[in-house]
C-alpha cells in the first residue's frame, strides 16, 4: 500500500480524499493557496504547504509547484481530485517521471480522453453508437456550413479540448453559424488554450446518462451502474441521481456494456465515467469519457456499497479491483444536490464572502460531503461549488422526501446560496415523477429569481432563535479533528443584512 498521497486540490473534495486515506491508514498532505489558509482541508490533512498566490494558475494549476510540495511532504503518490490538474496528461507524466504514483489513468489514455475528436474516432472505430458529426475540427466557414446541411440544423458548436460547458454553442439557423464559430473559439482558447472546435447533431432534450468504470492494471473491467445527470444549468449538472428513472433491465445492461468496451477501447485503468445521450426513442449515443472521480460519485456509493474514492487508490497502489461485475447490484435509490455559493436572484452569478452561520441536515439516509465551515470566508477564485447534499432510500420517493427534508434543514448564512432553487427542483411535479431532461430547467425554472425578502428574514431570525437556545456556541474545528467552544456568530460579527444570506 501507499505510504503517503499528497492530494492535489481543495475544498470538498480534497476533503473526500483525506478521509478516504484515514480509513486506508495512509497519511494525507495537503496543498493549499494564500486564499485556502484557513479552508478545512487544510485543517483535516496530517499535513499542509503552501503553494502560492490565489490565481490557479498560480498556484493549483502550477505542476512545477504540486510536484515541489510532494517531494516536500516526502509522499508516494498524488491524488488529483477533480478539476484543476485532474484531466491534465502533462501532469500525469510529471508526477510519473518524478516518481510518484499517479492515482487516476495514464497519461495517454488522458490524452485520449481530453482529445473529443480523437475520441469519436477511437469510439467510432470500436463500434459505440456517438452522434452524427465531425471526425475533424472544423477549419474553412464554407466546409462547416456544408457539414451543418448534411447534419440538419439544430447543430453544436463544440470544444475539441476541455468540457464544463465551455466553447459550445447551439446554432439554429446558418446565419447563427459563423458568429457561433466565432464565439466558441474564442472561449475554447481562452479555457483550454486551444481554438479547435466541431460540429454535432443537436439532440433536442435528450436525457444524460452517465456509467461509472473502475479498472485494475490486471485486465479486470467492470461499472457500477449509472447515474442520470440530466438537471443541469449551462450545461454544468446540479442534480444527479441512481438508477436512472430512464432505464430498464435490458437498457442497462447494454449501456454498461458499452461503457465497458469505451474503457477498453481507451486501455483505462482507476476510476472514470463514460458519458452518454438517450434520446426520446431510447438510442444512446457516446458522449465523452470523465477520465476522473467525478463530482456526483457519492450516488453510485450509496447504492452499489462501493467506495470509489478508497478503490483508486488500491488500484493505483498495484491492488486488483476487489470484486466482479455480477458482485455488483444497485440497492435503493440516492440523489445528490449541489450546494453552489451562487444567487439565484441575479442569474446564478457567484456569492463570495464570509459564511456567519452554517446549520447542516443530519438524519437517516443523509449524507454531506463538504468543505465548508461557520467563519470561512468564500474566495472569489475558485469553483462557487461549497457541498453535496445526498439522501438514499430504500426507493425513488422515499430518497426525493429525504432530500426536500435535507434541504429545508441545510441553513448558510452571509452569502446567497442555491439551496432555495434546488428545494423548487426537487418538489417539481416533472421532477417527482422522473420526467427529466437537459431542457429541465429551461421548460421549467427559466423566470426563477429566489426567495422573496420575507422568507429570508424568517430564515435568519429562526437561525438566530436556534443559536440563543443553544447557548450561543459552536464547535469549531481544529487540525486534529476535535471540538473547541467558539462564540456564537450572533455576538460576534455585528449587524448583518437580510440581502447577503442565502
Amino acid at each position: 500500500m501507499l505510504k503517503k498521497i499528497l492530494v492535489a486540490n481543495r475544498g470538498e473534495i480534497a476533503c473526500r480524499v483525506i478521509r478516504a486515506c484515514r480509513e486506508l491508514g495512509i497519511p494525507a498532505a495537503a496543498v493549499y493557496s494564500e486564499a485556502d489558509r484557513a479552508a478545512l482541508h487544510v485543517a483535516l490533512a496530517d499535513e499542509a504547504y503552501f503553494i502560492g498566490p490565489p490565481a490557479p494558475l498560480e498556484s493549483y494549476l502550477s505542476i512545477e509547484k504540486i510536484i515541489a510540495a510532494a517531494k516536500q511532504a516526502g509522499a508516494d503518490a498524488i491524488h488529483p481530485g477533480y478539476g484543476f490538474l485532474s484531466e491534465n496528461a502533462a501532469f500525469a507524466e510529471a508526477c510519473l517521471d518524478a516518481g510518484f504514483v499517479f492515482v487516476g489513468p495514464t497519461p495517454q489514455t488522458l490524452r485520449l480522453a481530453g482529445d473529443k475528436l480523437g475520441a469519436r474516432r477511437t469510439m467510432a472505430a470500436a463500434g459505440i453508437p456517438i452522434i452524427p458529426g465531425m471526425s475533424a475540427g472544423a477549419a474553412e466557414a464554407r466546409d462547416v456550413l456544408a457539414e451543418a446541411d448534411r447534419l440538419g440544423y439544430p447543430v453544436i458548436v463544440k470544444a475539441a479540448g476541455g468540457g464544463g460547458g465551455k466553447g459550445m454553442r447551439v446554432v439554429a439557423a446558418p446565419r447563427e453559424l459563423e458568429e457561433s464559430l466565432a464565439a466558441a473559439r474564442r472561449e475554447a482558447r481562452g479555457a483550454f488554450g486551444d481554438d479547435t472546435v466541431y460540429l454535432e447533431k443537436y439532440l433536442a432534450r435528450p436525457r444524460h446518462v452517465e456509467f461509472q468504470i473502475m479498472a485494475d492494471g490486471h485486465g479486470q473491467t467492470v461499472h457500477l451502474f449509472e447515474r442520470e445527470c440530466s438537471v443541469q444549468r449551462r450545461h454544468q449538472k446540479i442534480v444527479e441521481e441512481s438508477p436512472s428513472p430512464a432505464l430498464d433491465a435490458d437498457l442497462r445492461a447494454r449501456m454498461g456494456a458499452a461503457a465497458c468496451a469505451v474503457a477498453r477501447a481507451c486501455s483505462y485503468t482507476n476510476a472514470g465515467t463514460v458519458e452518454f445521450l438517450l434520446d426520446e426513442e431510447g438510442r444512446f449515443y457516446f458522449l465523452e469519457v470523465n477520465a476522473r472521480v467525478q463530482v456526483e460519485h457519492p450516488v453510485t456509493e450509496l447504492v452499489t456499497g462501493v467506495d470509489i474514492v478508497k478503490t483508486q487508490i488500491v488500484i493505483a497502489a498495484g491492488g486488483r479491483l476487489p470484486f466482479r461485475q455480477e458482485d455488483l447490484s444497485q440497492r435503493g435509490h440516492a440523489i445528490e444536490c449541489r450546494i453552489y455559493a451562487e444567487d439565484p436572484a441575479t442569474g446564478f452569478l457567484p456569492s463570495a464572502g464570509r459564511i456567519l452561520y452554517l446549520k447542516e441536515p443530519r438524519g437517516p439516509g443523509v449524507r454531506l460531503d463538504g468543505g465548508i465551515y461557520s467563519g470561512w470566508e468564500v474566495p472569489v477564485h475558485y469553483d462557487p461549488i461549497l457541498a453535496k447534499l445526498i439522501t438514499w432510500g430504500a426507493t425513488r420517493e422515499e430518497a426525493g422526501r429525504r432530500m426536500e427534508e435535507a434541504l429545508r434543514e441545510y441553513v448558510i448564512l452571509g452569502i446567497r446560496t442555491v439551496i432555495p432553487f434546488l428545494r423548487e427542483v426537487i418538489r417539481h411535479p416533472a421532477f417527482a415523477s422522473g420526467d427529466t431532461n437537459t431542457g429541465f430547467v429551461g421548460d421549467h425554472f427559466a423566470s426563477w429569481r429566489g426567495e422573496v425578502p420575507e422568507a429570508v428574514m424568517e430564515k435568519a431570525l429562526a437561525a438566530a432563535a436556534v443559536d440563543e437556545v443553544l447557548g450561543g456556541g459552536r464547535a469549531a474545528v481544529s487540525a486534529s479533528g476535535e471540538g473547541a467552544p467558539a462564540p456564537s456568530p450572533w455576538r460576534t460579527i455585528g449587524p448583518w443584512e437580510t440581502g447577503r444570506t442565502g
